[in-house]
């Protein structure tokens, strides 16, 4: 970005509760034009993969799942519901780490993560007896494709797409936004080559430029009872060819957590 250069990022409010079967890309438009507001060239969108999984019916009642005797065992171990970890694992490709309290796998998108990204929280809508749980999206990458070309086609405007989710770090507390699908933009910026102040060629840094924007927009969406799943970026401009989150994710073999 050039020097000076400003950024804004807006909550995008009026979105209701999405349910299985609704059409995303309206809601965020009309709530979009209930603002007064209208999408530009260049503009970003950032969208909570929560409302994506709702609208594609990802929901699973626990009531209806049945605990292979693996998920029996790891259950014990970790203290969860025998029903949720054998959802983790149907979701997972690898176990990564596991103790009391915690379960990390490596997803079938190649994210790894706690409990598979299965939730609870925001999900139930039929009180303390509703024992729903949401899982992610299916291919969130073709998500953002489809609705970047959705939007283009209603808007005429050319857009990015970010599907976000919060997750938790190694070496670090708390958790943040992170792209689990972009479409429209460089996930992973390379700038190995580039000049430092001085002159130096940088010889290793790689920006994870979707992450950022995603942990930008988490600042105004939130994530607890705000119900606020999208948020709006404008003034960012990047060169670079469009890739897709899965740039983001590192290679098993150069991952030394595992």
């Amino acid at each position: 970005m050039a020097k000076g250069r400003a950024l804004s990022i807006r909550a995008i409010d009026g979105i209701p509760l999405v349910r299985p079967g609704d059409d995303v890309c309206a809601l965020l438009l009309d709530a979009l034009a209930a603002s007064g507001e209208a999408l530009i060239d260049g503009d970003v969108l950032v969208i909570a993969q929560k409302i994506i999984s709702k609208a594609e019916d990802r929901y699973v009642r626990l009531s209806d799942v049945t605990p292979s005797p693996r998920a029996r065992e790891l259950a014990i171990e970790v203290d969860k519901d025998p029903r949720i970890v054998e959802l983790i694992l149907s979701e997972a490709s690898e176990i990564v780490r596991y103790r009391p309290g915690v379960l990390i796998v490596e997803h079938r998108l190649g994210l790894v993560l706690a409990n598979a990204g299965i939730d609870a929280s925001n999900v139930a809508e039929g009180g303390p007896d509703d024992d729903r749980v949401l899982l992610l999206p299916r291919d969130p990458d073709g998500d953002c494709t489809r609705l970047r070309a959705e939007i283009s086609a209603r808007t005429g405007a050319t857009v990015s797409v970010i599907i976000s989710d919060s997750v938790g770090r190694a070496w670090r507390n708390g958790t943040v936004g992170i792209a689990i699908g972009v479409a429209g933009l460089p996930a992973l910026l390379d700038i190995r080559g580039h000049g430092d102040l001085f002159g130096r060629p940088l010889a290793s840094s790689q920006i994870g430029l979707a992450d950022e924007l995603a942990a930008a927009a988490s600042l105004v969406q939130g994530q607890a009872d705000e119900g606020i799943p999208a948020a709006l970026i404008r003034g960012f401009a990047v060169q670079g060819e469009a890739t897709s989150a899965t740039a983001l994710i590192r290679d098993g073999d150069e991952d030394l957590f595992r």
